[in-house]
């Protein structure tokens, strides 16, 4: 029997859940206050969804009967697989995915990324 894939979609992201700790596991603290209020949350995302869609030129023509082949194109997403996350927890819906809890967010609740030590062309400090 094949497995099965968990395919996210639009700009949702699928992350592991970090359980609370004062200290995160890639160095960042959360006050007290963001962990008792459970406001913030951390985790590695393992998955990201194509991000938002955009839509196809075509369809704000002023000539409806040109219609050519359909275009898909998104725009794309900020976070990737394999960075860290600090999001709102409010807006998480907790999912279990062959025996694995797992949070899906919306990009838009992220509120920072953490990345690996290699160099990259975005605004990072």
């Amino acid at each position: 029997m094949p497995r099965k894939k968990l395919i996210v979609v639009g700009d949702r992201v699928l992350v592991k859940p970090e359980e609370g700790e004062e200290r995160s596991k890639v160095g960042l603290y959360l006050p007290p206050t963001a962990m008792d209020s459970q406001a913030v949350q951390g985790g590695k995302i393992v998955a990201t969804g194509p991000g938002l869609p955009m839509p196809d030129p075509s369809e704000m023509s002023d000539e409806p009967w040109r219609t050519g082949p359909r275009e898909h194109r998104f725009v794309p997403m900020q976070a990737r697989v394999g960075d860290y996350a600090l999001f709102f927890r409010k807006a998480a819906v907790e999912i279990t995915f062959e025996g694995e809890s797992y949070l899906v967010i919306p990009q838009g609740a992220i509120l920072a990324l953490m990345r690996g030590d290699e160099p990259d062309e975005t605004d990072e400090f």
